[in-house]
């Protein structure tokens, strides 16, 4: 096990001393390992959506615990395949990326219906797969912010998948479009017993102001994850809260002073609870993303997962930090990852 307290450094009594009392832990749905039968159990998804999802959580270092730990590789689509894979090409190749979140523990593979589709034969049965179904791909010039599908539930079905993942922009002008699309997907993954994860991100250039980006605040991305569990994403992937008050200085939508007097604070584990709250009180695993790969990447994702947990969190998606690094150091930042959610001494503040 890794040292958590020695990585977070001079932030570790704040994050791992925290108690949350805008959104006290009492209210929350947790994770754990009976959260099947004590959360979703209570839902319409039927058996074989219930057998699938318990197929994720029973899988990798974190099988039994309630988190999840996934390993994902869409970036070469999203963000191109030179720009993903050229600091460790051995990733160009299907066969590592799912070789990478086996050897990692993870509890799934994420990736597109050609990566997963290449190797799907050899690999299916030895790891969860997770099918993203739509991708913003950046050939087309000038960029422009939507989601198209790439494939259908019914491919990602017959390669093995047991997950169909998708993203929907909220706040883009294609938005109203995408939300259609991945609701009939999802409605149509739940009939054949898959499992639906949503990437619930904003994407909007008002939602930068004087400066300050707001695409990751508090209030605007818990929104964003009510509109999620709406269309029944059984789990939610959403970027940690970078601060708040998103609504009010870009001067939209609708809020409430509570929001920001009283439920949350300018603590991070305070923000990103509120962002569980909108998973409708943790009835929906909501789990963060990991973000770019840096200098200072070990340090970044434990931190990410120690917020996360306290929060009330379900678990990290974390790729860049992982596959840009030689396998051997990926494998250990999943780990490190991993540590977090198996360490009795980070608990739901």
């Amino acid at each position: 096990m890794i040292d958590i307290t020695g990585l977070l450094g001079e932030e570790s009594e704040s994050l791992l001393g925290h108690t949350c009392r805008g959104i006290p832990k009492d209210m929350l749905h947790p994770p754990g390992p009976d959260f099947i039968d004590r959360v979703v159990a209570e839902s319409d998804r039927g058996p074989r959506v219930l057998r699938n999802l318990q197929a994720l959580y029973d899988h990798g270092r974190l099988g039994g615990s309630g988190y999840m730990s996934i390993l994902p590789v869409d970036q070469g689509v999203e963000h191109s395949a030179g720009a993903s894979f050229a600091p460790n090409p051995i990733y160009f190749d299907p066969e590592n990326i799912v070789e990478l979140a086996i050897a990692g523990g993870c509890n799934a593979v994420a990736s597109t219906l050609g990566v997963l589709g290449a190797v799907s034969r050899k690999y299916a049965h030895k790891i969860p797969f997770l099918v993203k179904i739509n991708h913003n791909e950046l050939l087309t010039y000038p960029n422009h912010f939507n989601q198209t599908l790439f494939a259908s539930v019914d491919q990602a079905f017959e390669l093995g998948a047991v997950a169909v993942g998708a993203t929907v922009f909220f706040g883009s002008e294609e938005s109203r479009r995408q939300i259609l699309e991945v609701s009939e997907a999802f409605a149509h993954a739940h009939e054949l017993g898959m499992v639906t994860f949503l990437w619930a991100y904003l994407r909007n250039t008002a939602f930068k102001k004087d400066g300050v980006d707001y695409h990751t605040a508090a209030d605007l991305t818990g929104q964003a994850n009510h509109l999620a569990v709406t269309i029944e994403a059984d789990i939610v992937k959403q970027k940690q809260a970078q601060g708040n008050g998103g609504y009010n200085a870009i001067q939209f939508g609708k809020t409430h002073p509570r929001v920001y007097e009283e439920l949350t604070s300018d603590h991070p584990v305070d923000l990103v609870r509120y962002q569980v709250a909108n998973c409708y009180m943790g009835r929906v695993g909501m789990i963060n993303s990991g973000g770019p790969s840096g200098k200072d990447d070990l340090h970044q994702a434990v931190r990410t997962a120690v917020i996360n947990k306290r929060a009330g969190g379900m678990g990290l998606i974390s790729g860049r930090k992982a596959f840009q690094r030689p396998m051997a150091a990926g494998v250990e930042l999943l780990n490190a990852i991993q540590d977090v959610y198996l360490s009795s001494d980070v608990t739901i503040a």
